[in-house]
């Protein structure tokens, strides 16, 4: 039991300890957004990460999905995830996906575009999403375009609270009325009114959170995987604003943790081989760690090489522990 002296001293503990922890998620971004802005691994965290936040997004969305099906999505050893068993689905994994990537479509961050343009050259979302996702773009993408609209707007205050009051107001402005009803008639003539059922719209703030912390000066740079948004809201601004605190913090530290480890896997990449000055095997090694399972086809396209040598660089990428000349 807490002991609550005079003063108020054990509440002061307690915002003194929030206030700290706040500290310390923006702390780890403020490491995550230094190194990407000096590391030349830059553009794989960014496709990485992007990755990550449309598998976050499609869990808000209800339809959970792995990275891996997104790997074997874009090798195009598959259809979109859950195109042939998610017929009660909510909405499409290549609708959530294709709305991720339009959040970055008029990014000024020349990273941030030009690996936006590699995935768009191995796999077309946009065709994708007409294809599989149709009925969904009609519902959600004016909802989305007015949601990003609002995301880019100016913050007063540069901090997670004025965040937190955005989302608060995304959710109102995006508030569903009534949903309008449908008349199903019995065979004894009586009538039932059926309601639609309501769409779930956090996922849609989750995919304007890193534009909002990039736009709040938390950034340098869009950082796709900070979504950060849990399935619910809660009650308040002030314990959203905790809430995203503690997000923060995890999904930094994560992202800490991968841009080491892609560092490290380019590092190994250069010592065990050699690569003559025209060889393009260094961008593909660079491909593979972003897009594991790359196929011949998608190689040649990128690397603007014939299928042959594509499957020639693909035999010589994939064998790391014997030392080559390529």
């Amino acid at each position: 039991m807490t002991l609550v002296s005079p003063s108020g001293s054990s509440f002061a503990r307690m915002d003194r300890t929030r206030h700290l922890r706040s500290n310390d998620g923006i702390l780890q971004l403020g490491r995550l957004d230094g190194r990407l802005h000096n590391s030349a691994c830059a553009d794989i965290f960014i496709a990485r990460s992007r990755l990550e936040g449309a598998v976050a997004l499609s869990a808000l969305a209800g339809v959970p999905i792995s990275i891996a099906d997104l790997h074997h999505w874009i090798a195009g050893r598959t259809p979109p995830p859950r195109a042939s068993e998610g017929l009660n689905d909510p909405i499409s994994v290549a609708a959530i996906f294709h709305v991720a990537l339009t959040r970055d479509d008029d990014a000024k961050d020349p990273l941030s575009r030009s690996t936006l343009n590699t995935l768009r050259t191995i796999l077309d979302d946009r065709d994708e999403a007409r294809t599989y996702g149709s009925n969904d773009l009609v519902h959600f993408g004016p909802l989305w375009r007015r949601v990003r609209e609002i995301a880019l707007a100016p913050f007063a205050e540069r901090d997670l609270l004025a965040v937190a009051e955005r989302v608060f107001e995304l959710a109102e402005m995006t508030e569903q009325g009534p949903s309008a009803a449908s008349e199903v008639a019995t065979i004894d003539g009586r009538t039932w009114q059926l309601s639609a059922p309501s769409r779930d719209r956090n996922w849609l703030f989750a995919t304007a959170m890193p534009l909002m912390l990039h736009r709040a000066g938390f950034t340098g740079r869009v950082i796709p995987s900070l979504t950060l948004l849990e399935k619910f809201l809660p009650a308040s601004p002030g314990a959203l604003s905790e809430q995203l605190a503690d997000k923060l913090g995890q999904v930094a530290s994560a992202g800490l943790r991968d841009l080491t480890a892609i560092e490290r896997s380019m590092d190994r990449a250069a010592v065990h081989r050699q690569f003559t000055k025209r060889s393009k095997a260094p961008l593909l090694a660079r491909l593979l760690i972003a897009y594991p399972g790359l196929q011949a086809g998608a190689v040649a396209t990128l690397l603007g090489v014939t299928p042959q040598g594509a499957r020639k660089l693909l035999a010589a990428t994939t064998r790391p522990s014997v030392p080559m000349l390529v």
